[in-house]
């Protein structure tokens, strides 16, 4: 579905990611790992289209393998892309409701108002709070059901359960495996050990820059202790 060959970025003379080469199957959940400052972000925005007015990049990446490196973020987006980023981007003074009927309907198979509301039965009880009135889990779960409502075909989440309760990340990853289900494949980036394993098929490891490892969930568990004195968690 996604496929990434040795794509590097930089800022200025500052190289972000260094000939990075991976793929994500259709149906999957992958995760990326790695420290603050790898380039897990940066990989995130290059695959949108978004590192353009902040550097240049080099390598290539498809998407139903069609080359799509040239490809503005908004063209990128009626492909299929959806982007939910870290600060999650939600509209604040906004009503929830007005945040999920705004975004244009891009993919082939947008969701509808209802389809969210039954994934996300919190935001129907919030449909007319505004923004601004939400929790951070409430507030996650609307940037991803507005993604969801353009038809975006693969997901990609920065840092989706950062800050977030317990009882919230686990629902954040029953949503996710909801969604994977109803035909939406999955990238993520994630600091949570444990919540990738349990989430995720394969899981890509990110050092300076460069893809180091490819784990599979039953790795992750095995190697939990190191992986999270690795990331200094």
């Amino acid at each position: 579905m996604l496929r990434i060959d040795g794509l590097s970025a930089w800022y200025g003379e500052a190289q972000a990611l260094r000939e990075v080469s991976m793929h994500v199957a259709e149906g999957e959940i992958v995760t990326l790992v790695g420290r603050n400052g790898a380039g897990k972000t940066t990989l995130l925005r290059c695959l949108m289209g978004l590192h353009g007015a902040h550097g240049r990049t080099a390598g290539t990446v498809s998407l139903f393998d069609d080359d799509i490196t040239k490809l503005a973020g908004h063209a990128r987006a009626r492909r299929g892309l959806g982007y939910v980023p870290d600060d999650r981007g939600i509209f604040a003074t906004l009503s929830v409701e007005e945040n999920l009927t705004l975004p244009p309907k891009m993919g082939p198979d947008p969701w509808s108002l209802e389809r969210v509301y039954e994934t996300f039965p919190m935001l129907r009880e919030r449909r007319r709070f505004p923004g601004t009135k939400l929790s951070g889990g409430e507030q996650q779960m609307l940037a991803l059901a507005r993604v969801l409502r353009t038809g975006a075909r693969l997901l990609l989440c920065d840092e989706p359960t950062e800050g977030l309760s317990p009882l919230i990340v686990q629902r954040i990853g029953e949503i996710l495996r909801e969604v994977r289900a109803a035909g939406v494949t999955v990238l993520l980036i994630e600091q949570n050990v444990h919540f990738a394993a349990s989430v995720a098929d394969r899981h890509y490891l990110l050092a300076e820059g460069r893809i180091v490892e490819s784990l599979d969930s039953a790795q992750v568990r095995e190697r939990e202790h190191e992986l999270l004195e690795y990331l200094g968690i």
